[in-house]
């Protein structure tokens, strides 16, 4: 198929949601091999994918389905009143004729102040439900193009990744052999509220010269928020979160620090000839772990070897628009310990040996979060549910907790939390079971507890935290494939 011909596979009729996602699939691993194939290709005739039927059903499968599908935007349609009122295919047809006159228009998001773990607000902007499918499309259509270009050290909102792939990689580096034991960690100034449009379309348009397409991501980036008071405010600089596509174009904007530090690592660093002749001349070197606008450098030589890359690492952001935020952009010691995706990194010693090695942990501020919720969920407001309703929900948030830090050195972490929440429990079942005599702990172990003095009620027995298993989790490098690259490529060395 010619670069320019179109690709549009012209159905007529609305496929079922499996049809449409092996259809979506078949066309979206085409389009990655296209872009892998020749890194330099740009894109000319994608727009109308956008509007295909098989495109717009995923769509709605995955806007439907999401949480926040309960969520309206300033149009107060949700996908229940959409499937109830309105019908889907109904609601689908208006959206295609809607794109393919050229006549489809977003509308301001609706902006919600979320309160952060910090006591701040975070700014999350909700799009009406028709904005969402179509971002939702433009992602299934433009997600496979810049995948590969992106870097393996980046992580975040990447298919196939997580925060534990980069928790992996920083633990791979900072450990015995390689010993990267000074940390640059950087947090960037309202990453999402500050991105530069210009230099964003710009870095898009390296890829994409359909000038539809081009149209309608920057309406999306224009179209403005509505604040709870009601006013409109002009969008002229960032990327809304809460939309499906802002992740998207965040990891576009922000690839130009992994470029340039990739790029860096190759040319200078990447083989362990060119490493040994840096450190032989008292030279550092490192790399850059990203998780979405989270990310750290950890370099091998001095501390002012981390120092130096602070002014680098301000240098590539600056024409995007972005800046470090000072406060908490800091160098430290492994030995140290640092803060990163939740958990705690640290090097030291292990206990009964004379070895050093680096251990994750979950970070004071999560446990802090996470007890605050078991504090929440067992306060006296709480006390007209049933015990065994308790107990089910605050086993099903401890391993929703503990699940995320499993990997890590998290065992007794696990049985401090649950600890915690055995003595908040005590104490909200004997004040709602008390009577008029009190409930004596003899008593509450008969009525309340098993043999082992678990909590347990109507067959619900308290589990908590450490019902889940502590596992090793391996370091996958760049091995990691995408959803349409089943082969993989050859892991990182360092």
């Amino acid at each position: 198929m010619s670069e320019d011909a179109p690709v549009n596979a012209g159905a007529t009729r609305w496929p079922d949601p499996d049809s449409a996602y092996f259809a979506v699939r078949r066309m979206q691993t085409k389009l990655h091999r296209w872009a892998t194939e020749d890194p330099g290709r740009r894109f000319g005739d994608l727009y109308n994918l956008i509007y295909e039927p098989a495109f717009l059903v995923a769509a709605w499968e995955r806007v439907s389905t999401n949480k926040g599908a309960r969520t309206a935007g300033i149009d107060r349609a949700t996908a229940a009143h959409v499937e109830l009122r309105v019908g889907v295919e109904t609601f689908l047809c208006q959206i295609r004729d809607a794109l393919k006159s050229g006549e489809f228009r977003p509308v301001e998001v609706r902006r919600v102040m979320v309160p952060k773990a910090n006591g701040k607000l975070r700014k999350l902007g909700i799009p009406t439900l028709a904005d969402r499918v179509v971002q939702a499309s433009l992602k299934l259509v433009l997600e496979p193009i810049f995948e590969a270009d992106f870097k393996p050290c980046s992580y975040g909102f990447r298919p196939n990744r997580s925060a534990r792939d980069a928790i992996a990689e920083i633990h791979y580096f900072t450990a015995n052999p390689r010993n990267y034991h000074w940390v640059l960690e950087c947090d960037i100034k309202a990453c999402f509220d500050e991105i530069s449009h210009t230099a964003l379309m710009a870095r898009f348009r390296a890829r994409i010269k359909d000038k539809r397409i081009c149209t309608l991501v920057k309406a999306f980036l224009r179209s403005g928020v509505l604040t709870e008071l009601g006013d409109k405010e002009e969008t002229l600089t960032g990327t809304p979160q809460g939309g499906i596509l802002s992740p998207l174009l965040a990891n576009i904007a922000l690839s130009a620090l992994d470029d340039h530090f990739d790029q860096q690592w190759r040319d200078e660093m990447g083989n362990p000839n060119q490493r040994a002749k840096r450190r032989r001349k008292g030279q550092g070197v490192w790399r850059l772990v990203r998780y979405s606008d989270d990310f750290v450098l950890v370099v091998f030589g001095d501390r002012h070897h981390a120092e130096a890359l602070r002014e680098e690492v301000s240098a590539v952001l600056a024409p995007l628009g972005l800046r470090l935020a000072p406060e908490k952009t800091a160098v430290v010691h492994i030995n140290e310990g640092f803060d990163f995706l939740g958990h705690h990194i640290r090097r030291q010693r292990k206990r009964g040996t004379s070895k050093y090695c680096v251990y994750t942990k979950p970070s004071k501020k999560a446990i802090k979060s996470v007890k605050d919720k078991v504090n929440v969920k067992t306060y006296r407001s709480t006390r007209h549910m049933d015990l065994d309703e308790l107990i089910l929900g605050l086993n099903r948030s401890l391993a929703g907790w503990a699940n995320y830090f499993r990997h890590g050195a998290s065992k007794a972490t696990f049985t401090a939390i649950d600890s915690h929440a055995w003595n908040r429990l005590m104490r909200w079942t004997r004040a709602k079971y008390a009577g008029k005599t009190g409930l004596s702990m003899k008593e509450l172990r008969r009525r309340f507890c098993d043999t082992g003095w678990r909590f347990a009620h109507n067959g619900v027995v308290f589990t908590g935290a450490s019902s889940v298993a502590v596992t090793r989790y391996r370091y996958r490098g760049s091995t990691i494939a995408t959803p349409w690259t089943p082969r993989p490529t050859a892991a990182a060395s360092g």
